[in-house]
């Protein structure tokens, strides 16, 4: 098959080779697809840079645990009756379980069949190659704690890409959005998405205009792209006993955690995995993906890549040089 893979951790261009490599084969359990959209993600960058000292667990990696194609063959276990399906795939490529090396970033890719879930009719390959970390990341952060009706929400970096799905899914449940952008033309993408209100945080005092927006006692809850960054700023804008949902911490990895500020408001602060959602919510959220998808929800692309040009995908997420998700097509 061909594929791409690094055998070093380092920059982009430095370590990704694109190639031929033994075709795969499902094992008990999985099922084999042939991958036509692969995701790249921040966690498939940085294990690939070697972020935090991340080591290589294997000889070999073919990176991405997002994308989508269609099953071509099943392990033994697994019905037969689902060559053929249409899927996107979710953790493809396990490398913080160290129990599988290749990912979508591959004609071809075996994985456990669970996580190969039907693609729902009309979402084409680069859509549901946007699914696994993306959308299942924004359902999490947006609805761990419950429904979010009639509920004010902040969504930290509104334009990126689980921070679009997060405004969506949000105002799917019920709630006023306001979202904080770096720039008017992700002011305009985040209103796509269906936030009420903006906030240039190189522009603006956030803290300031969030609270002219939502009022003195602040907003119910917030969803955090960058926590280290931006703690100050959400310990001032969150309500008494309302909850912060991150799920990064890129620029500060280890922050300085402001207790008392939190604390004296009863703050809740949730950190989310996309990864490692538990059973009910991963079912939650797949089931909603899929409703929400027939109902127009929108599944935003700020890049398709040939494969032979992997390398620039990587640095089009690393430097944010897309607006939306950026994918690799296979085919």
């Amino acid at each position: 098959m061909r594929a791409a893979w690094y055998e070093r951790t380092g920059p982009a261009r430095a370590v990704l080779r694109v190639g031929e490599l033994p075709d795969p084969a499902p094992g008990p359990g999985e099922v084999l697809v042939r991958i036509r959209a692969s995701g790249v993600n921040p966690s498939d960058t940085k294990q690939r840079g070697g972020w935090r000292d991340a080591t290589m667990r294997f000889p070999r990696v073919v990176p991405h645990a997002d994308g989508a194609g269609t099953i071509v063959a099943a392990g033994a276990g697994v019905d037969g009756g689902r060559d053929g399906e249409r899927v996107w795939v979710w953790y493809a490529v396990a490398l913080y379980d160290s129990s599988r090396a290749v990912g979508t970033a591959a004609e071809l890719c075996a994985l456990p069949a669970a996580q190969a879930v039907p693609l729902p009719s009309g979402v084409d390959f680069d859509a549901g190659a946007c699914l696994g970390v993306p959308a299942c990341t924004a359902h999490r952060a947006v609805f761990a704690d419950g429904p979010v009706a009639g509920m004010t929400l902040l969504v930290q970096g509104g334009a990126g890409a689980v921070g679009h799905y997060a405004v969506q899914m949000a105002k799917r449940g019920g709630a006023r959005v306001i979202a904080t952008v770096s720039s008017p033309e992700k002011a305009a993408h985040a209103r796509t998405a269906g936030a009420d209100a903006t906030v240039d945080r190189r522009r603006e005092d956030v803290v300031a205009r969030v609270r002219a927006l939502a009022g003195a006692g602040g907003v119910d809850r917030i969803i955090e792209v960058d926590l280290g960054a931006n703690l100050a700023q959400d310990a001032a804008l969150i309500r008494a006993n309302g909850i912060i949902a991150s799920y990064s911490s890129t620029s500060v990895p280890e922050p300085v955690f402001p207790y008392y500020p939190l604390a004296f408001k009863g703050v809740t602060v949730r950190l989310v995995q996309g990864f490692n959602l538990p059973a009910p919510a991963r079912a939650a959220a797949i089931a909603d993906i899929a409703r929400w998808s027939q109902e127009g929800l929108v599944h935003a692309i700020g890049a398709r890549l040939p494969l032979a040009e992997i390398a620039a995908a990587h640095e089009l997420v690393e430097n944010g040089g897309a607006l939306g998700n950026v994918v690799v097509m296979i085919d």
